[in-house]
């Protein structure tokens, strides 16, 4: 299906943009908001509603919403080249979200502000809720919940609160998230930190530099 585009009529405003050569692709029942923005592998299922100023950009790997997904105002969805977003049925994304390269199943409630990292993992029917924080590599499993602001790490997961940051650090540091998310070990490079990630990144996004708006024109599967 690369390349095609699926139309879903009286929709045709939001801004779809091709990446890599590869452009989103909308089903006919599925709505998507006029300053939304898909960028890429992006395939948004039936049924599925993309509110206002929701960002989905393919960032190395494909986005999958699967029936009736709910991505509220303002969400940024990306994925990543190790990790692809994958979203299961009946699963909403709460407004001012963020999900990198997470798997999330069906029926999951994330709620305002939360943020998913790469890798992780959500069980069908759990609940992250407002400003709550699921990190990188963590298997969250089902039925289970992340209270307000609280935090899940590790695999099997363990959830925490925020006040005890020497805890959370402790499950956090062997999941590596330079090493995971950028490639980076700190203790082998001869610069600072920050100079080698801003550089490294910088290099990856310049993949944007090709990207091109899809016009509004309908196409066949």
């Amino acid at each position: 299906m690369t390349g095609a585009r699926w139309h879903a009529p009286g929709y045709g405003d939001q801004m779809e943009i091709e990446h890599r050569g590869v452009r989103p692709r909308v089903h006919p029942t599925a709505y998507v908001a006029p300053n939304a923005v898909l960028s890429g592998d992006v395939e948004i299922g039936p049924h599925c509603r993309i509110l206002f100023g929701a960002v989905l950009t393919d960032e190395g790997g494909p986005i999958r919403l699967a029936d009736h997904v709910i991505v509220m105002e303002n969400a940024v969805i990306r994925s990543t080249r190790q990790n692809p977003v994958r979203i299961g049925d009946h699963t909403l994304i709460g407004p001012h979200t963020y999900v990198v390269g997470a798997t999330i199943d069906s029926e999951v409630f994330v709620a305002t502000g939360a943020r998913i990292f790469n890798g992780a993992r959500l069980g069908r029917g759990s609940e992250v809720r407002i400003d709550a924080i699921v990190h990188l590599r963590t298997s969250l499993p089902a039925d289970a919940t992340v209270p307000i602001g609280w935090v899940a790490v590790g695999d099997p997961a363990e959830i925490l609160p925020p006040d005890q940051h020497e805890a959370i650090w402790e499950r956090q540091r062997s999941l590596d998230f330079a090493g995971y998310v950028f490639g980076i070990d700190p203790m082998s490079i001869e610069r600072p930190f920050m100079v080698e990630l801003t550089e490294r990144y910088a290099r990856s996004l310049h993949s944007h530099g090709g990207d091109a708006r899809v016009d509004d024109e309908t196409a066949s599967i």
